[in-house]
């Protein structure tokens, strides 16, 4: 697997990457992941091999891979030890994984994770949006038909990149929930190590601290509710990212501080999922997630959910169970969420039909339909040369892959 980021940055890539990573060891298969490290040098782990990387200008979260650097990775490769490439990125990883498939006569196959059309614009606002979605579009349509297969999270990004003109074979599988996921924290006392009173109506917001997370919206229902119904509602924001600080610019200006609580990163597993239980809610507006699977660790430690219903999250909310839609308008979202704070039966069965809805998406029936997706993309393929140095591509700058 070749990717332009992994832990430990935090993201819904990373998560997907060491899901599936997780699982294929699991079964026995060998999955070599190439990925850039963070600014310090990085030991590789066993599977994992580190590129040097430089930041990126507009994102200071993300490093680039090293083209002389990635090159070096990969000569040390051995082709007849890889069965396919899988590239999880469209930068320096997309052109480096291409290359080095067609070098080594093997399937190409890369994740759409990343609904760019509605992304670039807050990172780089040099342009219109309409342009950026313009050139999102055309880069997209390019890149994907230039691989042997292609994954996408959800329906809904599968019906846009068709949209686009994307001929190449699709499947739709998403990322299943690693077993740490249902793994029960400690909300009452993360509540308390945060300064919320016990009874105190509690929202949470888990995720990157992103613009394209559409949190300014959630802070003004918030200031909806307390104006309201509810006057010591708080809201928990758990995450770290680059609107942080618009963000506390905007509570100051709602007059919010005493209603919002940023914790920064939370470790998975304990830390975190005693994060989401601190909430009475889960609450969630993103216009962009491929999938949002943020929704379903909320879902599966019981805690009810009010998000909207928006590309890759309409795929977990159709079925109606532990959550309850909204559209994006302050009072309408507003009122869902009151619901859910002034009806503890509703919460109690929400979160029941939450839990074991979130069982039906484990990550044993994605890893699967992944598996028999490269075997369907392997068959007829001519052997691989047995290294990259062997074939014309010696000097490529493109990366790893795995083998299933």
């Amino acid at each position: 697997m070749l990717s332009d980021v992994y832990f430990p940055r935090v993201n819904g890539v990373s998560t997907s990457i060491q899901t599936f990573r997780h699982e294929f060891r699991r079964l026995g298969h060998h999955i070599q992941v190439v990925a850039p490290d963070y600014g310090q040098a990085t030991p590789d782990e066993d599977g994992i091999s580190r590129v040097g990387s430089r930041r990126v200008l507009f994102d200071p979260e993300d490093r680039m891979m090293r083209p002389r650097a990635l090159s070096r990775r990969l000569a040390a490769l051995n082709g007849r030890d890889f069965d396919l490439v899988h590239i999880q990125t469209p930068f320096v990883a997309h052109y480096a994984g291409l290359r080095l498939a067609r070098c080594w006569g093997v399937p190409c196959v890369e994740t759409y994770h990343t609904f760019f059309e509605e992304y670039l614009f807050h990172y780089l606002p040099v342009l219109p949006k309409n342009a950026w979605r313009a050139v999102a579009r055309l880069l997209s349509r390019r890149q994907c038909n230039h691989l042997d297969g292609l994954v996408v999270p959800s329906q809904a990004m599968r019906q846009i990149l068709v949209g686009y003109g994307v001929r190449t074979p699709m499947r739709v599988i998403p990322t299943g929930m690693p077993g740490e996921a249902f793994q029960e924290g400690d909300g009452a006392a993360f509540r308390a190590r945060l300064g919320i009173a016990a009874g105190q109506p509690t929202l949470v917001f888990v995720g990157r601290v992103a613009f394209e997370k559409n949190i300014e919206f959630l802070l003004r229902v918030v200031r909806e509710i307390q104006q309201t119904t509810h006057p010591d509602v708080v809201l928990i924001i758990a995450g770290e990212g680059p609107a942080e600080g618009r963000l506390r610019r905007l509570s100051a200006k709602l007059g919010l501080d005493a209603h919002l609580r940023f914790t920064g990163y939370l470790n998975r597993g304990s830390e975190l999922n005693s994060g989401y239980q601190a909430g009475d809610a889960f609450i969630f507006a993103s216009r962009t997630e491929t999938q949002g699977l943020v929704l379903l660790e909320a879902m599966s430690l019981g805690v009810p959910v009010v998000s909207t219903a928006v590309m890759g999250t309409c795929d977990i909310l159709a079925a109606g169970r532990g959550a309850l839609v909204a559209e994006e308008d302050v009072a309408r979202f507003a009122a869902q969420v009151r619901r859910v704070l002034d009806d503890p039966e509703l919460r109690q069965r929400l979160g029941a039909e939450g839990r074991a809805y979130a069982r039906q998406w484990t990550a044993e029936g994605p890893t699967q339909k992944l598996l028999a997706f490269y075997e369907e993309l392997q068959s007829g393929r001519p052997s691989p040369p047995s290294s990259i140095a062997e074939g014309p591509c010696h000097h490529a700058t493109g990366n790893s892959s795995e083998k299933s």
